[in-house]
């Protein structure tokens, strides 16, 4: 099953690198990973997105609490969450597939960045699922020339713990 697991670390050289590295000495795959800073410069957020049963998804989680940067980790898969990622994408587009293309974007509520034929460029914010049902549709109509995603970013809803 899929998890994101939402990990606040301290802002420090070699933290990101411990957390990685966390999960390539036991053979687990990171789909996607964010991170940055907070309001707290000395506290970084740090999103991932990695998949396993239970088990091994708490194996994980009680891991990485172990590492010495690690302040908090919550996998935001266990409650109600939002979760976003961002798309930009650059098409070429065809005078007569730009109508329906510009008709896809405004649907999917994306911005269009640039509009040249030859370099068009759509930003789409969504969930993972729906970024890549867009993918799949923008592919129709009109030749894929660049994708570029965040991975993905989530927040547990309702008030702090």
């Amino acid at each position: 099953m899929r998890h994101m697991i939402a990990i606040l670390l301290q802002n420090e050289a070699g933290a990101l690198s411990r957390v990685a590295g966390l999960f390539s000495t036991r053979a687990y795959n990171i789909e996607s990973l964010s991170v940055a800073p907070t309001d707290d410069p000395t506290v970084s957020r740090l999103t991932l997105v990695t998949t396993g049963n239970d088990s091994v998804i708490a194996q994980i989680v009680s891991q990485l609490r172990k590492l010495v940067d690690v302040v908090e980790v919550e996998d935001l898969t266990r409650g109600e969450h939002f979760e976003r990622e961002l798309l930009l994408v650059k098409l070429k587009v065809s005078s007569a597939q730009l109508e329906p293309l510009t008709a896809l974007v405004t649907e999917a509520s994306g911005r269009i960045l640039a509009g040249a034929l030859s370099s068009f460029v759509v930003e789409l914010t969504s969930s993972e699922a729906q970024v890549s049902r867009f993918i799949a549709h923008v592919s129709q109509h009109a030749e894929v020339l660049e994708v570029v995603r965040s991975g993905a970013l989530g927040i547990r809803q309702g008030a702090a713990a």
